[in-house]
C-alpha cells in the first residue's frame, strides 16, 4: 500500500467509477500528470452541539521519567531490555516523528503532564477525560511562561496527557514540574447532522482542522476522513476491557511481521490519524465486524506482550458509518502545527 492520497469507493461501484472518469476526461478536469480531482466539494461539513459544550480549565505539571524496579522489561519473545519509558520531556521525538524506530518503550512524545495529586485521584481523571486532542495549552510557570501549545495525546494506565508546541526550541524553555493550563473543550460533543458516529476526545479546534483537510459527510451519509494508515482490529491489545473510551488509549500489537508489512505499520508516527477496522469504541473497546474507529497515535511501540503504539479514539461507528481515505498528511503536525 503506498501513501499517496487514494479515495476508497464503495464495493461494486466500478461502473460508477468508470462513468466518473469518462466525465472528468470529457470536461478536461483531470490531468494525468498526477493531479487528482477535488471531491471534497461534495462533502457536507460536520455539525455539532457547539453552543452546549462546556469550556473549563484543567491543570497538569510536567511529570518525571518513571522506571520500575528492576528496570527490565520482558519482551514478547522472552528478551530483557532496559529502555526509556513514560513521563518527562522527550526532546528528540515529537509530533510527526516515528513511533516505531526508537530505543524506548511506551515513550510519550514532547511533554508529559500529570496531576500533582497522583494518577488515581479524581483530579487526575478530570485532567485525562476532559482534555481533548487539539485543546489549547498555556504554560503558567517557569521560563516558558506564556507559551502556548496543544494537547496531542492521552495515555491510559499512567493517566498522562501529552503536549507539543509549534516552536522547535519550545521544549528547551521547560523544566520538570512546570505547570500548564489546559482549556478543556470538547467532552460532551455530539455530531448533529450524521447518524451512527460518536465523537470523543476531539476538540472543536481539531474538528475544524480536519474539516479544512477534507473531512466531511458524503452524499451517502458517511463521515469521510483522511487517515495515514489502516489497522486491523485483530491486532489491538492493551486497553481492551475498559468500560469507556473517553480517556487513555489502546495499543497496536506489532509482533506479527506479516501484518506489519501488509499494513505498513512500521511507518507509524506520533500524531498519525489512523483507522482501526472492525473496531467499535462506543462503550469501551471491542472487536465488531464492520465497525470503524478513528484515532490518533499517542505513544510509542513496546516490546511487552499485548502492547504497542497507543491509539486514542476520536470517532467511532458501530455500524461502519465512517469512510476512511488514505492520506499521508493525516498527522497532527500538519493539522495543528503547520
Amino acid at each position: 500500500m503506498n501513501h499517496k492520497r487514494i479515495l476508497f469507493l464503495n464495493a461494486g461501484d466500478s461502473l460508477l467509477k468508470k462513468s466518473m472518469i469518462i466525465l472528468l476526461l470529457t470536461a478536461g478536469l483531470f490531468i494525468f500528470s498526477g493531479a487528482r480531482p477535488n471531491l471534497t466539494a461534495q462533502l457536507i461539513p460536520v455539525e455539532y452541539n457547539s453552543e452546549q459544550l462546556v469550556k473549563m480549565a484543567v491543570m497538569g505539571q510536567i511529570g518525571e521519567a518513571r522506571m520500575n524496579y528492576p528496570p527490565y522489561r520482558i519482551g514478547a519473545d522472552g528478551s530483557l531490555e532496559v529502555l526509556p519509558g513514560t513521563g518527562s520531556i522527550t526532546y528528540n521525538f515529537r509530533t510527526g516523528d516515528t513511533a516505531i524506530s526508537l530505543a524506548g518503550d511506551h515513550v510519550e512524545p514532547a511533554v508529559t503532564l500529570v496531576h500533582p495529586s497522583g494518577r488515581a485521584s479524581a483530579e487526575s481523571r478530570g485532567l485525562n477525560v476532559l482534555s481533548c486532542i487539539g485543546n489549547e495549552v498555556k504554560v503558567i510557570t517557569g521560563q516558558g511562561r506564556g507559551m502556548t501549545g496543544y494537547v496531542i495525546g492521552k495515555h491510559g494506565g499512567s493517566e498522562h496527557v501529552m503536549i507539543d508546541f509549534k516552536e522547535p526550541d519550545a521544549l528547551d524553555k521547560l523544566l520538570l514540574g512546570d505547570r500548564m493550563h489546559i482549556y478543556a473543550y470538547g467532552t460532551g460533543m455530539k455530531l448533529t447532522n450524521i447518524d451512527g458516529v460518536k465523537a470523543m476526545n476531539v476538540s472543536p479546534n481539531l474538528l475544524d482542522k480536519l474539516t479544512e483537510a477534507g473531512m466531511g459527510i458524503t452524499p451517502e451519509g458517511k463521515l469521510q476522513i483522511g487517515v495515514a494508515l489502516m489497522v486491523p482490529a485483530k491486532i489491538m491489545g492493551s486497553g481492551l476491557g475498559q468500560s469507556h473510551s473517553y480517556s487513555g488509549d489502546y495499543d497496536i500489537q506489532l509482533f506479527d511481521e506479516q501484518i506489519v508489512e501488509e499494513y505498513n505499520l512500521d511507518q507509524l508516527r506520533f500524531g498519525d490519524i489512523v483507522a482501526v477496522i472492525n473496531a467499535d469504541s462506543s462503550y469501551g473497546r471491542i472487536y465488531k465486524t464492520g465497525a470503524i474507529t478513528i484515532g490518533v497515535i499517542t505513544h510509542s511501540g513496546s516490546i511487552i506482550a499485548g502492547h504497542g503504539p497507543g491509539v486514542t479514539t476520536l470517532f467511532t461507528s458501530s455500524g461502519g458509518n465512517i469512510e476512511p481515505v488514505i492520506d499521508s498528511d493525516a498527522n497532527l503536525k500538519n493539522l495543528l502545527f503547520r
